[in-house]
């Protein structure tokens, strides 16, 4: 018995001295429950469809093509590329999606200069050295097209660290606010060791492996002092490039020491004095002043639904390992 029904319709029931009234309330309590399976099920398909049609609308932005940005100015302008975030396979500012803006802005007649404006704790060093290394070829290859260099200019916003300055010490001049958080030149890799904990607990760690080294940096295994020194060789290697890449973009520039390769950052006004730097100035400031093209474009390629889904799913393996090992410029790691 629907006791809902039962008191909604209770008055309207027939009274027990009627003929057939057993029969007569079977069929109202039934007629009732059929009218309210109805209305229920007619709301659920209106909820289904607005459901269906809001994944629909979403299917549909994510692959239709966005023409205002396929749109080329007509008139001279400075291209704009953000690289924002962690430096990453599967990030936005991943070495795919600048490179293919930066390409974008080249090939574009009417650019007149191009900014990339860096807000980036840094992050993996191949993503990092790609969009460096692309950088100077674009340059040599539309210089010797075209007999004129394109220039290129970074920009560091709130922090221009590690991998984000690897990549900044590419372009042409290097333009920060005072305040901007600009260095961190070094190389990590982060890992906790869990051994005595798992021998006060009394828990028997069975790694299998085929190489005496294949479960170096497992948490939960001793790290030997020849492993140690393995790694720590990596590293070196790893930050002996970095700071090369650096002396070769900045050059007589810089004024400091060692220190500047220390790992440690500064703000931009310190940055300036020390030479990391070229100068204090905004993006309009670059684009007005330095390129001369007020009008900004933005050049930098935004990350669909369907391709953020895709290159999750393609990267999980990469970026799983690149997790497990934790080699990353600066302060990059992932939490």
């Amino acid at each position: 018995m629907n006791w809902k029904l039962w008191n909604r319709n209770k008055d309207q029931m027939p009274a027990p001295d009627q003929p057939d009234w057993e029969r007569a309330l079977i069929n109202r309590v039934a007629a009732d429950y059929l009218r309210d399976q109805r209305t229920r099920r007619r709301w659920g398909i209106v909820f289904k469809s607005l459901i269906l049609l809001y994944f629909i609308g979403l299917l549909a932005a994510a692959t239709a093509p966005n023409w205002m940005e396929e749109v080329s100015p007509t008139k001279t302008h400075t291209a704009l590329i953000e690289i924002k975030g962690v430096i990453a396979s599967d990030s936005e500012a991943s070495a795919d999606h600048v490179i293919s803006a930066l390409r974008s802005a080249f090939e574009s007649t009417q650019v007149k200069g191009v900014i990339l404006r860096i807000n980036s704790p840094g992050g993996s060093p191949v993503q990092a050295g790609y969009i460096n290394d692309e950088i100077k070829r674009l340059k040599a290859k539309y210089q010797k097209d075209n007999d004129k260099a394109m220039p290129v200019y970074a920009v560091a916003a709130d922090l221009c660290a590690s991998g984000g300055y690897y990549i900044a010490v590419g372009t042409d001049a290097i333009y920060v606010d005072k305040a901007s958080l600009i260095g961190s030149i070094g190389v990590r890799i982060d890992g906790f060791g869990f051994q005595d904990a798992m021998e006060r607990l009394g828990v028997e760690r069975r790694l299998l492996t085929a190489g005496s080294n294949k479960g170096i940096l497992d948490p939960f295994s001793p790290l030997s002092e020849t492993q140690r020194e393995f790694i720590q060789k990596v590293l070196n290697t790893l930050h002996r490039q970095f700071i090369a890449e650096v002396k070769a973009g900045r050059g007589d520039k810089l004024k400091g020491g060692d220190e500047l390769f220390s790992g440690l950052f500064w703000s931009g006004e310190e940055a300036v004095a020390l030479g990391l730097a070229d100068g204090l100035g905004s993006s309009s400031f670059v684009a007005r002043e330095i390129i001369g093209a007020d009008a900004i474009v933005d050049y930098t390629e935004k990350r669909d639904l369907l391709d953020t889904v895709t290159k999750r799913l393609g990267a999980s393996f990469s970026a799983g390992m690149l997790d497990q090992l934790g080699v990353w410029f600066g302060d990059a790691a992932p939490h």
